[in-house]
Order: C-alpha cells, then sequence, then structure tokens
C-alpha cells in the first residue's frame, strides 16, 4: 500500500516545500529562469518617445543605506536609474538577484548608470544579513519616504528604469532575469537620449 502513494507522498512533500521555503522556490524559479524564462519585455526606446502621454519627471522619494547615506531621487538625473524593489522573504527576488549582481557588475563603473536594490520593509540587518550570505555586493538602499505608486503599486519584485530626465522608461511587475545584453542595450539607448 505505501508503495503506491510513495510518488504521491513525494510529490505532496516537494509542493509543500516548494509552498513555504523562499529558497527552495528561489532554486527552482533560478532554473526556470537559466533555460530563458523570465526575460523582461524591454520596449525599444522610440516606442517609449512615441507614447503621447508623458509621465512625471518629478518624482521624489529619498532612500538611506544601511549607514545612513541618504539618496534623493531627484539628484540622480542625468543617469540611467534600476530600482529594483524587493523583501528578504519574496521567493521570486531571491532568484532573481544574482542576476542583477550580473547586472551590476557589467555596470558599477558606468558614471551614467546607477542601480539601487531597495528592500522595502526597512529591515536593515535582515537585508544586510541576506546580502552577505550570498555573496552579492548590490547598492542596498531602504526607502526614506513614501515609494512613488507609479514605481510600487503592491507587488515585489518590481524594477523601474528610468531614462536620464526622471521618465518612467521600463517597469517590470514580478521576476525577470536581468543578466542579458538586452538590458545593458536598453541602458546604451537610454543613455543617448536628450
Amino acid at each position: 500500500m505505501i508503495k503506491k502513494h510513495y510518488s504521491t507522498l513525494i510529490i505532496a512533500t516537494l509542493a509543500i516545500v516548494l509552498l513555504f521555503v523562499p529558497q527552495a522556490k528561489a532554486y527552482v524559479q533560478q532554473g526556470l529562469m537559466k533555460v530563458g524564462l523570465f526575460q523582461p519585455k524591454i520596449e525599444k526606446v522610440e516606442e517609449i518617445n512615441s507614447d503621447p502621454v508623458k509621465p512625471s519627471t518629478n518624482y521624489k522619494f529619498e532612500m538611506i543605506d544601511a549607514k545612513g547615506k541618504i539618496t534623493k531621487l531627484e539628484d540622480l538625473k542625468g543617469k540611467v536609474v534600476f530600482i529594483n524593489f524587493w523583501a528578504t522573504w519574496c521567493g521570486p527576488c531571491i532568484a532573481e538577484m544574482p542576476t542583477i549582481q550580473k547586472l551590476y557588475d557589467k555596470v558599477k563603473d558606468d558614471k551614467d548608470v546607477v542601480l539601487l536594490t531597495v528592500e522595502v520593509e526597512n529591515k536593515k540587518e535582515n537585508a544586510v544579513s541576506f546580502m552577505k550570505k550570498r555573496n552579492l555586493n548590490l547598492p542596498l538602499v531602504f526607502p526614506n519616504s513614501a515609494i512613488p505608486q507609479e514605481f510600487l503599486d503592491r507587488s515585489i519584485p518590481t524594477t523601474v528604469i528610468l531614462d536620464k530626465q526622471g521618465n518612467i522608461a521600463h517597469t517590470t511587475v514580478g521576476m525577470a532575469d536581468y543578466s542579458g545584453q538586452e538590458v545593458i542595450d536598453f541602458f546604451n539607448e537610454l543613455k543617448k537620449m536628450n
């Protein structure tokens, strides 16, 4: 009798683990990203510029790092800004972090690009520990003011890319693989815009 239900028991156990263990879920999601799923749908810059409704460029958002250094969004105008909103308990957030690290490694010396990871719950010690355990050296900040609703409506992870004027050039709600060349190409196109 037990042999008949052995496979059902294994499947049920795996489902429970994936449901309640964020790291296990992240591991499976990372595997899915490696086979080409969860690619961000990045539009061409021409399509962004043809949008008749221009978004506001006056977003007010202040962030603070673990050491107390404040970054104001308006101070980043003139740069392409990649902002990822996440939390340490979020499986999809955990899954995409290695791809964001790969992206950061490619752009960290580019003075025209700023990459920020915003831990939305303001749990500084947990977030710093999370980064350290996973050997991630991403720029880690925390909200120090209200997050504009245009950036984060409710779902994490959410990633927003701003052009040099502070317009929203791209938004991905949900997990994505940011390690590909198409993201770098998109940054390069945005850097050419006035």
